[in-house]
């Protein structure tokens, strides 16, 4: 019977782990709160966006905003980022579901399908090309975001870093074909 009740709880552990360690939607608010950490963890973005001068076009706020999404989930919320000069570093200071009304002079939206996202985040090209052959569309401060093509690029690769799934989009629908 001990037998039984231990081969019982050890499936369920293992379900239990399982679940645990499954990875958060790609464009989710659980997603973007990795992708923020990430964020923090990469020195070529939160160095280099200060040293550049990015970080004081906030509009006197405080911080910048960056919303992404998948365009084949055309449903689903958007996700965004907030980011703020914290002791001469560029932190992502908060992320998860869209909710800042964004100005596009000093703001970030970017959009892609779920194939070009997972291109960009493997390194298969830059966002130079991305946007040059429309596989990535951008809205905000262009002048600003060309002369930070560096951190632009560790920006897009962070979501080759960061395991999301793509089978299915945030809002649980499957993405469109």
């Amino acid at each position: 019977m001990w037998k039984l009740f231990f081969a019982g709880m050890g499936s369920l552990l293992l379900a239990s782990a399982t679940v645990a360690l499954a990875a958060p939607v790609m464009m989710s608010p659980d997603y973007a709160k990795a992708i923020c950490d990430a964020w923090n963890a990469e020195p070529i973005l939160t160095d280099k966006l200060v040293e550049s001068g990015w970080m004081k076009n906030d509009k006197g706020r405080g911080f910048k905003v960056m919303q992404i999404y998948r365009t084949d989930c055309t449903t689903a919320p958007h996700i965004e980022m907030k980011v703020s000069d914290k002791g001469g570093k560029a932190i992502c200071v908060s992320s998860g579901k869209a909710e800042t009304k964004l100005d596009t002079s000093a703001d970030y939206m970017m959009w892609a399908t779920t194939q070009r996202w997972t291109e960009m985040g493997k390194g298969e090209y830059g966002p130079m090309k991305a946007m040059m052959f429309g596989r990535l569309q951008f809205d905000g401060p262009m002048g600003e975001a060309m002369g930070n093509m560096g951190p632009f690029e560790s920006f897009l690769l962070l979501v080759g870093k960061v395991q999301g799934d793509t089978a299915m989009c945030p809002d649980g629908k499957v993405p469109t074909k």
